[in-house]
């Protein structure tokens, strides 16, 4: 019974039997197809970022879908996929020795320590602090690149889905949006947004990265830094955490190569990073993510470090795409269901696309 006495209507108690049963047989299809997700997340991002060049090629220069689909996957598998690819897997052959890699790691951080002690008077770096960021280090390394081991399953399952995707497009994006339990003005708002976040995550933060990284790069072989290109993959993905940023890495090899004695060379990267590599930071940001879109700080870490333990390397993309996404749909959720009208709203942008532009 109600708080007004009268029963409970039976046409809800059948929507709630019914998303209660969808919600239980969905769950279960996540937990055996657990794997396939970072699939699904990339297939959707790739479909995104290609989506006006499929229509294009079949709408416009009538190609038959079956080879618009071909083409594109093939410009996607060289172009974006590869370079990651075998930029992640020269990484994870360099630090697949675990036993090598986290000696050279500790001697790395003792001479460090030993350094600033001897500088400031001061043991800011404990012993227990020490073996805290190496346990930290070796656990979060071997669960990311354990994460990473069927990548190559994943890339085939990606553009298996991707091509049904691309082949059907229209009928794809009509079924989400009538899955959407939303009004159509927030539907369209969500599609639009989905969109600027996933370009802003999956090209806008890797560009950045990159962007760092090569600039970095060129001040590691100037400067004559250990191990040059581990260090720019190092400085690429450093890149993506706010506010520490780069820092947190070119800041410790200089500090290092002064501890070893090469004052002039260590000197030299912390005044290069600080200024070259920190510049670089912010023209792209300023320029290129203000463009695409303006995520916050807090989503991307949050998102790096949540994507990283459920999905290895690829979460570095997929992870703040999933918060950002879960944080949008608590907005529209407000939106939708409010009673408040003094409650701030979400608001929805103005359209200045034309409507084929946006996921209807």
């Amino acid at each position: 019974m109600s708080d007004s006495g009268k029963p409970i209507d039976s046409v809800v108690i059948k929507q709630v039997a019914l998303i209660l049963v969808i919600c239980v047989l969905a769950g279960l299809i996540c937990w055996n197809l657990a794997l396939f997700i970072p699939s699904v997340l990339g297939a959707v991002t790739l479909y995104i970022i290609c989506r006006k060049y499929n229509f294009y090629l079949t709408e416009e220069k009538n190609w038959k879908p079956w080879l618009s689909a071909t083409v594109l996957m093939l410009a996607s598998l060289i172009m974006l996929i590869l370079p990651i690819y075998f930029t992640i897997d020269q990484m994870v052959s360099k630090l697949g020795n675990a036993q090598l890699y986290m000696q050279k790691f500790n001697v790395f951080l003792e001479k460090i320590h030993q350094f600033i002690y001897q500088k400031v008077g001061f043991d800011i770096l404990s012993k227990e602090n020490i073996t805290k960021v190496t346990n930290f280090a070796g656990t979060f390394s071997t669960k990311a690149l354990s994460t990473t081991v069927n990548t190559f399953t994943v890339i085939v399952s990606m553009y298996f889905i991707l091509y049904f995707m691309f082949v059907k497009p229209r009928f794809f994006e009509r079924s989400v949006a009538r899955a959407m339990p939303f009004k159509r003005t927030n539907t369209q708002m969500l599609g639009d947004k989905f969109v600027k976040l996933v370009m802003a995550n999956a090209i806008g933060i890797p560009v950045v990265a990159l962007g760092q990284g090569f600039v970095a790069l060129i001040g590691y072989w100037i400067f004559g830094a250990p191990s040059p290109l581990l260090l720019f993959a190092l400085t690429a993905l450093a890149s993506m955490l706010p506010v520490v940023g780069a820092a947190i890495v070119y800041v410790p090899i200089g500090i290092f190569m002064i501890a070893e004695g090469q004052t002039g060379s260590g000197i030299g990267i912390l005044i290069y990073g600080l200024v070259l590599v920190g510049l670089t930071d912010n023209l792209l940001r300023f320029t290129l993510l203000k463009r695409l879109e303006d995520i916050h700080p807090l989503i991307t870490v949050f998102g790096i470090i949540m994507g990283l333990n459920i999905f290895g390397f690829m979460g570095l993309i997929f992870g703040p795409i999933l918060m950002s996404i879960t944080v949008l749909l608590v907005q529209v959720y407000q939106d939708e269901f409010s009673d408040d009208d003094a409650t701030p709203t979400l608001e929805i942008p103005e359209q200045n696309n034309k409507p084929s532009d946006l996921i209807l």
